[in-house]
């Protein structure tokens, strides 16, 4: 089921009109794509709290504009600066016949359990937390999951491994090669390993030195 939001036309624009608007617990915003482009408001509050859940920022979205309903994407809010407060928002009107392009979460699962953890005492760092992505509309995931199950010390996952869900490729400017995530030794173990080399070194040198000079050749 499609996430809805519910809408009005704005027919007051400009700058004083968007401040009397955020005074009133309202947001402005713009819904535009196929046909023109239409001013819009929206409670500031059911936007607010719709803005929080991941699902609302990669999902096909169901926005009842007057009583009329129409699928959009978000893309783009702003935020005051210090305030929670919701400034602005832009929506763009889906064309179910053509390709979009949009960013998508990333799920990681397993990084508990893959042998670079559980084994080795490495830690997952996460090089990608979404990714750009090209499909029809009802083809669109709310995220992709990267297993890391079988992911060992110093290696890592890239584009090239995810397993991407039918009818969905990856956006021309991500790479196969491009790492997702990767499992590296703890800072404090390379630290530790490299005052151990240091003792053992300053260890055998003082060996050397103590050791007593062979006598001299007559």
């Amino acid at each position: 089921m499609a996430i809805e939001i519910s809408a009005k036309t704005r027919k007051a624009q400009g700058t004083g009109a968007s401040r009397r608007l955020r005074k009133a617990d309202m947001v402005p915003g713009i819904v535009y794509g196929t046909g023109d482009a239409t001013m819009i408001e929206l409670d500031h509050n059911t936007l607010y709290f719709a803005l929080k859940k991941e699902a609302f920022h990669a999902s096909v979205l169901s926005l009842d504009l007057d009583g009329k309903k129409e699928s959009v994407l978000l893309r783009d809010f702003q935020m005051h600066p210090f305030r929670q407060q919701v400034q602005h928002i832009d929506f763009q009107r889906v064309d179910a016949k053509k390709k979009i392009h949009m960013k998508v979460p990333l799920h990681f699962l397993n990084a508990d359990v893959c042998p670079g953890v559980k084994t080795s005492g490495g830690i997952v760092t996460h090089v990608l937390n979404e990714l750009e992505i090209v499909c029809l509309a009802a083809d669109l995931p709310a995220a992709i999951e990267v297993d890391l199950a079988t992911l060992d010390i110093a290696h890592s996952v890239h584009v090239s491994d995810i397993k991407l869900p039918k009818g969905v490729e990856v956006a021309t400017h991500h790479h196969a090669a491009d790492a997702v995530a990767t499992v590296q030794v703890p800072r404090g173990h390379v630290e530790a390993a490299a005052e151990a080399a240091a003792a053992a070194d300053a260890s055998a040198a003082s060996a050397v030195a103590a050791a007593p000079a062979a006598p001299a050749k007559k």
